[in-house]
């Protein structure tokens, strides 16, 4: 009886619902046709998606440049990845009400595996992390997630909400740590021993922005927070340069080389060109490419 029941609750779990096929379809582009094709575009419907986009864009670049620099790469790569994920997820995704862009909740796990492979082996392990989830999607597995209790999906993003604001503390405090240790107690262990060598100008950004991002939304504005805190912060930080008290930004402490040999600070300033995952620098900065074996 037990095992007729266990099947019976399978079944049911594999057998979709006809007001949920939706869900279970693989349609090619799907929501770019539902929502695009057929004249049901209008020009009223591409102004207010037009300003949703400028309005989301400003607010997710220097997020997803800051994404990156706490997952341990250059910040550029958070940009790439913000405008070709973002494209392409919006144009070959299922849903028009998917949501797609930098999120923070995958630093703890990308931020080991850039400190310890590189960036080669980061973008490997997003590679083969891609072809996983495609093959969930085939086997139709997304919708299993239902059967998550409500307290593991909680517990799980608390603590990743801890671990990440434990890694910000460097940057938050300009502690000048570098690279911090892999474990949370080391990582508790290297801050203590660091906070007495705390930078005041960059203390004082962290804690105007912080407070800005409270308090905005109090004032019940249609204009977000993150916008505000953006802006605010990066006219204090020019106002702190100019009394000779300046913090660390994307062009002091980032730089790149050209492959025509030109160096410069911050971002470069074209387009990225492609180059296979494992001829990216990897923990040595050196290209990870497969030798020969003889």
């Amino acid at each position: 009886m037990a095992d007729f029941c266990y099947a019976a609750a399978v079944n049911q779990v594999l057998q979709p619902m006809p007001h949920r096929s939706h869900l279970f379809s693989l349609r090619f582009a799907h929501a770019f046709r539902e929502a695009c094709l057929g004249g049901k575009y209008t020009s009223a419907k591409f102004s207010q998606d037009l300003l949703a986009g400028i309005t989301v864009g400003i607010i997710a670049i220097p997020l997803a440049m800051a994404l990156a620099i706490a997952s341990g790469v250059p910040p550029q790569h958070g940009l790439y990845t913000a405008a070709i994920g973002g494209f392409l997820i919006s144009f070959l995704g299922g849903s028009r009400f998917s949501v797609s862009g930098p999120t923070a909740a995958f630093v703890v796990i990308l931020h080991p595996i850039a400190i310890e492979y590189g960036l080669a082996g980061l973008l490997i392990a997003s590679v083969l992390a891609g072809f996983i989830l495609v093959l969930m999607a085939i086997l139709r597995l997304g919708r299993l997630i239902e059967y998550i209790p409500e307290s593991v999906t909680l517990g799980f993003t608390s603590g990743i909400g801890v671990v990440i604001a434990f890694l910000q503390i460097d940057d938050f405090m300009g502690l000048g740590i570098g690279t911090m240790p892999e474990a949370f107690v080391e990582k508790l262990w290297v801050i203590g021993q660091n906070l007495f060598s705390v930078h005041g100008p960059s203390l004082g950004l962290a804690l105007a922005t912080l407070a800005i991002m409270l308090l905005w939304p109090r004032l019940k504005t249609p204009v977000p927070a993150h916008l505000i805190a953006v802006i605010a912060g990066s006219l204090l930080a020019i106002l702190l340069a100019s009394f000779n008290l300046p913090v660390d930004t994307i062009g002091s402490r980032f730089s790149y080389v050209l492959s025509d040999g030109t160096a410069g600070q911050g971002i470069p300033p074209v387009l990225p060109s492609f180059i296979w995952p494992w001829q990216q620098p990897g923990p040595g900065g050196e290209a990870l490419v497969a030798k020969r074996c003889y």
